[in-house]
Order: structure tokens, then sequence, then C-alpha cells
């Protein structure tokens, strides 16, 4: 946030502040197809902690497939990445607070989270991509 302040005179005793909004505010705009990316986000995560449980070598693509996408739509909107990041946070905790040995339902939700995930970026890569 910037701030200007503002005396009157070699002899004013008091000063006034005078606040203007960042400029990354007015740049920040929500897409079209934010809510599907933030449900995609939330997926991404579920599934990486699934695959994570279930696979004992271990999957950090999930995460950095993420990582791609945040550096990708949000490079220079701290707010849209916070949103995205705590959707993704939000799916791997809700799955590492149910499972935690991998189990037979364990890999039908990591299945039917990907499903839905490559639906989501399908659906988006076709309606919003290039």
């Amino acid at each position: 946030m910037l701030a200007v302040l503002v005396s009157f005179g070699a002899k004013a005793q008091s000063e006034s502040v005078i606040t203007v909004p960042s400029p990354l505010t007015e740049t920040e705009k929500p897409t079209p197809y934010d809510d599907r990316l933030g449900r995609l986000s939330e997926i991404i995560g579920a599934v990486h902690y699934l695959r994570n449980l279930c696979n004992v070598a271990g999957e950090p693509e999930w995460r950095q497939s993420l990582q791609a996408l945040l550096d990708t739509e949000t490079k220079e909107e701290p707010k849209r990445r916070a949103r995205l990041t705590a959707a993704y946070n939000r799916g791997y905790r809700s799955f590492a607070a149910v499972y935690t040995s991998c189990t037979p339902a364990a890999v039908r939700a990591e299945e039917n989270y990907r499903n839905e995930g490559a639906t989501l970026a399908t659906e988006i890569t076709a309606r919003y991509g290039n």
C-alpha cells in the first residue's frame, strides 16, 4: 500500500496520511473458468494425497502440475493464486483426514477424482483454451 505524507508548511504540527489502493487489486479479475479451475485444483490436491498414499515411491508430479498451473494462470495475481492454492490444500487435507492407509475405497476415490479432473481439464481447454 502506498502512503503519502502531506504536511502543511514547515510549522505544521500535524500530518495526514492518504492511502492509495495497490494497482494489483485492479488487475486481478476472475476468469470465466475460475470456479472450474478451483475445483480442478482441489481435485489435484486429493489425487496427489491418494496417489502418494497408495504408491510407496511417491508421485511428486501432481504437486508439480499444480505449481505449473499456478505459474501460468496466476503470474501477477496473488489473491487468485492464494484461492487456487487453498483449493488444492483443501482437497489434500480432506482425504488426509479420512484415509491413513491405502484401501480399496481410497483407490476407487483416486480413480473417480482423476477421471473428474481429466474431464474438467478437457472442458476448460476446449471451451477457453487457445
